[in-house]
């Protein structure tokens, strides 16, 4: 082997060149903006009576007991709990917004 000198050059010199750049936010994925997860994570922790709407038109009354990102399960008084894949319903809102509706019916408020 012989004796060879490795040329490197000065790190200070290349500091001057390099730029540097303010760090990005990484966006969130395409079609997830966590306001659902938000919305369930406050009907549960308040214990807010909401109505299921299925896309049959079937309607299921109960508190948000648990969810993950494919299914929601509903605690009902009277009946046994039920599990419902978030592909089946239609839409959901609170119950006690139902009740104002009737309300608002019953002394010729309009719907709309």
């Amino acid at each position: 082997m012989s004796n060879r000198k490795l040329i490197r050059p000065s790190l200070a010199e290349h500091k001057d060149q390099v730029v540097t750049r303010p760090p990005r936010k990484k966006p969130s994925p395409h079609g997830q903006t966590n306001a659902e997860n938000f919305y369930y994570l406050k009907q549960i922790q308040n214990g807010t009576p909401m109505v299921m709407v299925l896309q049959d038109g079937e309607e299921i009354r109960g508190i948000i007991d648990w969810y993950d990102r494919n299914s929601i399960r509903i605690k009902r008084q009277s009946d046994p709990h039920v599990m419902v894949l978030k592909h089946f319903i239609k839409y959901m809102y609170k119950e006690n917004e139902d009740k104002e509706k009737e309300s608002d019916n019953e002394y010729g408020a309009s719907l709309s």
